[in-house]
């Protein structure tokens, strides 16, 4: 594997095949791909823009993001990928917040930035028309003299999901990203002949590290569709050629549910398939290898990690059901509250600590001083660490349900309901009781034509697990809310739930 310092060293002097558009039939080698990032720095450098500043990249996937992330972080830039789809006040946060020198918007994202507060001088677009890229945007006055980045500058900047509190601002260095990477890459033995089918959006750090620049270490081929489309993914998959993908359970899912019978095997075109971001249910596991005739491997990653912590091994390896894997080049252990380590088998908070890890969050002591014990980062996941090193996790420690003291793990209550042969997805979570604390219930969407009665579904359950655990009630939507990366929104559900019951 190649020694590099920062992350456009990425791209070799080849004519191997770096990035496929496959909606606009575009191809772009190592040595082309490498062109239009020189280029993107060299029109950044002329609008004024130095190292140590701050870009906001809103884009779609594809070689235009490649570009414009690679060649503002080419200059020694923090860039901050923004969802094209965020609403006006939700990109004007962002901006605010992440203290953004430019934004930068790709052709076709412009709707983007309406009735935002951003001024027009701190906005620039980037348009590519075959090997040329132009940026258009008002020159600023040059802060600082041109430098080159090194491994330690930073290079991608994500706000947390923000799902137990404010969202915070997550610095990662070009080591930290490239440390993730060779991890990946290492993990899933990729090589020059592999072909990633990138399904997750490169704005989530997902698909930037694992998907992206995992490949692009390997010499391997990245396929960038602009987003996920379950009719056209499988030939988008024979088309290229792709050796993987990986993607969050609902991906998986959503695949397993819209396949027919012509598909059944299609998968054995993959060597493997890749599950990482949210808790993949033992039952989707089994449906998916046995049905498309590939083994499905459950990884555990985090922003603040810059992705990956562990990997479930390829075969021959052991693929432990309910278990993210073992560690990656990563240290991992489990502390109590009190920041000692447990023994083996024994819960409490699972901890990590290697290159890929943040030095701490931006401007938040107060976080920091809580996120750091002894040199570990705390994740937030409570969970265990088995006698053969493989990690197993309960869930977040602030979504555990505590009823009447009993810790209970939402995701045992999720992969129990998702058991069932009508649920599509299904979602623990707690309310709150007058002697207990907290109960537990569920929020339930079913497939598509099937049906199922709260009572069957709660005896299902029973059947599953130990009474105290099981949902008191149940309540059906038509779809579980999820964030743009896929992630479970439980304390939107409790707004759902508060909202029927006005």
């Amino acid at each position: 594997m190649p020694t590099i310092a920062t992350l456009p060293d990425l791209l070799a002097d080849s004519e191997r095949t770096a990035v496929i558009a496959p909606e606009r039939g575009l191809r772009y080698s190592y040595r082309e791909l490498r062109a239009l990032v020189e280029q993107t720095a060299a029109r950044l450098r002329a609008l004024g823009l130095r190292a140590g500043d701050r870009i906001a990249l809103v884009a779609y996937n594809g070689p235009e993001f490649l570009a414009g992330f690679l060649g503002a972080t080419a200059i020694g830039a923090a860039v901050h990928p923004l969802n094209p789809q965020l609403a006006a006040a939700e990109v004007d946060t962002a901006i605010d917040d992440a203290a953004i020198t430019l934004t930068l918007v790709a052709s076709g994202c412009e709707a983007t930035m309406s009735g935002t507060r951003v001024p027009r001088e701190r906005i620039a677009s980037l348009a590519l028309d075959d090997d040329t890229v132009t940026i258009e945007g008002i020159a600023r006055e040059a802060r600082g003299d041109i430098a080159a980045p090194t491994s330690d500058s930073d290079a991608l900047l994500l706000f947390t999901s923000g799902t137990t509190s404010r969202p915070k601002l997550v610095p990662l260095t070009h080591a930290n990203l490239l440390a993730s990477a060779r991890n990946v890459a290492a993990s899933y033995a990729l090589t020059a002949d592999d072909v990633s089918l990138c399904v997750m959006p490169l704005f989530h750090v997902h698909g930037l590290v694992a998907s992206t620049l995992a490949t692009l270490l390997s010499g391997g081929t990245v396929v960038a569709p602009p987003r996920f489309s379950a009719s056209a993914f499988w030939e988008q998959a024979r088309s290229t050629g792709a050796t993987w993908y990986s993607a969050v359970p609902t991906i998986h899912t959503i695949l397993l549910n819209n396949a027919d019978a012509e598909l059944e095997g299609a998968g054995r075109q993959f060597r493997f398939v890749r599950s990482c971001s949210a808790a993949l249910a033992e039952a989707t596991q089994e449906r998916f290898e046995s049905f498309f005739g590939v083994p499905l491997l459950q990884a555990y990653g985090m922003t603040e990690a810059a992705h990956q912590i562990s990997t479930n091994p390829l075969p021959p390896g052991e693929r432990r059901p309910g278990s993210v894997g073992l560690p990656t080049g990563v240290e991992v252990t489990v502390l109590d509250e009190a920041g000692n380590e447990v023994p083996r088998g024994s819960s409490g908070e699972v901890c990590v600590r290697g290159p890929n890890v943040t030095r701490g969050y931006l401007n938040n002591p107060e976080a920091n001083a809580t996120a750091f014990t002894n040199g570990w980062f705390r994740t937030g996941d409570s969970g265990y660490i088995d006698v053969d090193g493989y990690i197993h996790l309960s869930g977040r420690i602030k979504e555990l349900i505590n009823r009447g003291g009993e810790k209970i793990s939402p995701h045992e209550i999720d992969a129990a309901l998702l058991s069932h042969p009508a649920v599509h997805e299904a979602v623990a979570i707690a309310v709150p009781h007058e002697v207990y604390g907290e109960e537990v219930e569920a929020v339930v969407a079913l497939k598509p034509g099937a049906t199922a009665s709260e009572a069957e579904l709660i005896a299902h359950a029973a059947a599953r697990l130990a009474r105290f655990k099981v949902p008191k009630a149940i309540r059906f939507v038509p779809a579980i809310p999820r964030s743009a990366t896929g992630k479970i929104q439980r304390r939107r559900l409790l707004d759902l739930l508060d909202g029927e019951a006005r």
